[in-house]
């Protein structure tokens, strides 16, 4: 996806970088500020549900994503079961870090599949693995 693209936004979604840097404060909140018992961090912020639609750069957005996935997997790296089942202390919400784990991917699923639509919205092709080379279901 070029730049240009990543920046489009078709009302009423937010364009697709915005949704990253969206997707990486979830994580940055749930995996990063919650272990740590902190607020969000600044850079944070414009990404936050109920912020202003904004069009960052898709480069801006990924490098956002990037550095929360790296400081996310500290954390996901050293849980346990135990530590699965334990509220986080600057969680937003009142559940065990194991539910936060599910809500993520739930969330990433949910806007992998609204960038999904935009791009095709935009006229490129569904990415390969979702087109399966061609392959349909009935096919022998």
């Amino acid at each position: 996806m070029t730049d240009e693209d990543a920046r489009k936004r078709l009302e009423p979604m937010n364009c697709t970088s915005w949704t990253i840097g969206h997707m990486a404060a979830q994580e940055h909140v749930f995996f990063v500020a919650g272990p740590r018992g902190k607020g969000v961090e600044p850079q944070y912020q414009p990404f936050l549900t109920g912020s202003p639609p904004s069009q960052p750069s898709l480069e801006e957005a990924m490098a956002l994503w990037r550095t929360t996935c790296d400081a996310a997997d500290v954390w996901l790296h050293s849980a346990t079961e135990e530590s699965l089942k334990q509220r986080l202390a600057a969680a937003p919400v009142p559940e065990n870090a194991g539910t936060l784990l599910v809500r993520n991917i739930f969330h990433y699923w949910n806007h992998i599949g609204e960038i999904n639509a935009v791009r095709q919205m935009l006229g490129n092709k569904a990415p390969q693995f979702v087109d399966m080379h061609g392959w349909r279901y009935g096919q022998e």
